[in-house]
């Protein structure tokens, strides 16, 4: 049990940001089995965010290890992944192995290596090789013959023997550009990362088909005239939204919220306001992004269905329960905020002397 400190009752704290009462906590930090797994979560989380340890009942044992395997954690939105991801795990009552990848660091193969040598019961892995088409998936394959249940995210391998789960990018990118004819823009660019990885593959076809749907181009070949391809950085968005902007652009969705904050920096270098002579859509909603200036309209990865979805099947596949084989899809939402507003007029120069 938490030790109090004079002054203040420390159950009650933790009551109030529970939104239990005090008798509940206390069963919660006594074993009790009466309370439900989910107030018990809530208990729990309570203890985790006012800095409290949580009680370690006597004889308990966590069901096994499992490996999340994460890219580099610059992008906001792999560590909200692997928060939630390491949230569902610890509820199931497995002990989450976080590996994070880095340029120069441990690779994905080391990582694969160490989880085995640690005997996990299973591995996530999030934005891994599998969604790079110029990588082996062999190292997967491999996992699953010597019986390790794998679930991949945010890529996609048909040859692999696993569970898959994606975020629907096309529908993303359709959303975005959707939202952008509705507010009268006709010159709409896309700021992708490199084309060797599957999402920006999908995000590009989406983008394509919005564009020739909506009549702002005749065909796929005349609508990848409105593409940039650079790095999923901000300083990528920087340089594919000045090379979109002098070619004429009032609009840009970026493959990431990264880029999108390039793309508003590079818009303000050329003395330009957002939305008001740029509309700039982001992808993800991360973490942060209702309080940027402006605050970023961007098209929400759905983070927690996403790791729900990955979490069951990989503990189905632990059980011994096969998980489907076919990729599900999980839909994006697009989410408006303030960077985003109606086409710009164009103006009109008048010389003088004229009426």
């Amino acid at each position: 049990m938490p030790t109090a400190a004079p002054g203040r009752t420390r159950l009650a704290d933790i009551a109030a940001h529970a939104g239990v009462s005090t008798a509940t906590v206390s069963r919660v930090l006594n074993g009790k089995s009466v309370v439900s797994a989910e107030t018990r979560q809530a208990v729990l989380a309570a203890l985790d965010v006012l800095g409290y340890e949580r009680p370690h009942a006597p004889g308990a044992r966590a069901a096994g290890l499992v490996g999340l395997v994460v890219p580099e954690l610059t992008n906001p939105v792999f560590p909200a992944i692997a928060q939630a991801a390491e949230s569902l795990l610890a509820q199931a009552g497995y002990t989450p192995l976080l590996c994070t990848q880095s340029p120069g660091g441990t690779t994905e193969d080391e990582y694969i290596e160490s989880l085995g040598d640690h005997g996990v019961d299973g591995i996530l892995f999030v934005s891994g090789l599998h969604a790079d088409t110029t990588a082996s998936r062999a190292r997967y394959q491999h996992l699953r013959d010597r019986g390790i249940p794998v679930v991949l995210v945010g890529g996609y391998a048909p040859e692999v023997d696993a569970p898959q789960v994606s975020t629907d990018e096309p529908a993303a990118s359709r959303l975005a550009v959707r939202h952008l004819v509705a507010q009268g823009h006709r010159r709409i660019g896309l700021a992708l990362g490199p084309q060797r990885f599957i999402p920006s593959q999908r995000k590009r076809t989406g983008f394509v088909d919005a564009l020739v749907d909506s009549g702002l181009a005749s065909d796929a070949a005349d609508a990848s005239r409105h593409v940039v391809t650079t790095l999923y950085t901000v300083e990528g968005g920087q340089a594919a939204a000045n090379e979109l902007i002098e070619s004429g652009h009032t609009a840009l969705v970026c493959a990431s919220d990264l880029m999108a904050l390039g793309a508003i920096r590079a818009a303000h270098a050329r003395g330009l306001r957002v939305p008001e002579d740029v509309s700039v859509v982001g992808y993800d909603d991360s973490p942060l992004m209702a309080f940027t200036n402006p605050p970023l309209t961007t098209v929400r990865q759905p983070v927690l269905s996403l790791c729900r979805v990955a979490v069951s099947m990989l503990l189905s596949e632990i059980r011994g329960e096969r998980a489907p084989r076919a990729e599900l899809l999980v839909e994006p939402e697009l989410v408006v905020r303030g960077s985003t507003g109606a086409a710009p007029t164009p103006r009109t120069t008048t010389v003088r002397g004229e009426a």
